[in-house]
């Protein structure tokens, strides 16, 4: 009889042994249009995220580390050698980088001038000014996430993996040439890692949810340039 018991055990620890989705939140059961459904629900409520890693389009490569929230964002992108900052506070923009970023190739006369007033500090960026068009959507999070989490082709579920110690299952479009999005199987259906189309970059989606503060920069250490900034 104990014989019997044990093997009993032994095949329902077993069998509990070989579900893959014991003790998550029960996301790797939908369907791939479900899992996908439930990732942009989940990014869509979350008051804040952690975007980090690399973009690369339009011939540029950018490297991204990047706060984000309903309001605004902070934080770094870095392309080529040249890192800059960038804090959104509502509307305001604003765009720290060295000198040598608002220097013209040339680096005489004016431009020269203007390099060594702006650099160091944050420069407040003209709502009409191209340089906002091309910065903001890297401090809005809808925008942002909207792009990102935006997988090409049809879907299907992948393996279960891990991203950042998370376990995950895998969601690609076009069989991964579309794209592959890591959805957490813990907790909330958080969207961790994307692997984007095209070799176009890989990026980590973290910190859902926790809170920071933005504040404008201090008067002393802000510089407003005025309508337009100067090229760079």
């Amino acid at each position: 009889m104990a014989g019997a018991v044990c093997a009993g055990l032994a095949v329902s620890l077993a069998g509990c042994g070989d579900d893959p989705d014991a003790g998550t939140n029960g996301v790797g059961k939908l369907t791939a249009d479900g899992i996908q459904s439930r990732a942009v629900a989940a990014a869509r409520a979350a008051t804040t995220v952690r975007v980090s890693g690399t973009v690369a389009g339009g011939g540029h490569t950018y490297k991204l580390d990047m706060r984000l929230k309903d309001d605004g964002g902070s934080g770094s992108v870095t392309t080529g050698r040249t890192t800059f900052r960038l804090l959104r506070v509502g509307d305001h923009l604003y765009l720290k980088a060295d000198a040598a970023f608002w220097t013209h190739s040339d680096g005489h006369g004016s431009a020269g001038a203007a390099a060594q007033k702006l650099g160091g500090k944050y420069v407040k960026v003209p709502e009409d000014d191209p340089a906002y068009r091309r910065f903001s959507p890297f401090t809005d999070k809808d925008a942002l996430l909207k792009g990102l989490l935006t997988l090409h082709g049809p879907l299907a579920k992948g393996d279960r993996r891990s991203a950042g110690g998370v376990r995950t299952i895998a969601l690609s479009g076009d069989k991964g040439a579309g794209g592959t999005l890591d959805v957490s199987l813990e907790g909330r259906a958080y969207p961790m890692r994307l692997d984007r189309a095209g070799n176009a970059g890989t990026l980590r989606l973290t910190e859902w949810g926790r809170d920071f503060t933005l504040t404008e920069p201090a008067p002393a250490d802000t510089v407003d340039y005025g309508k337009k900034l100067p090229a760079s």
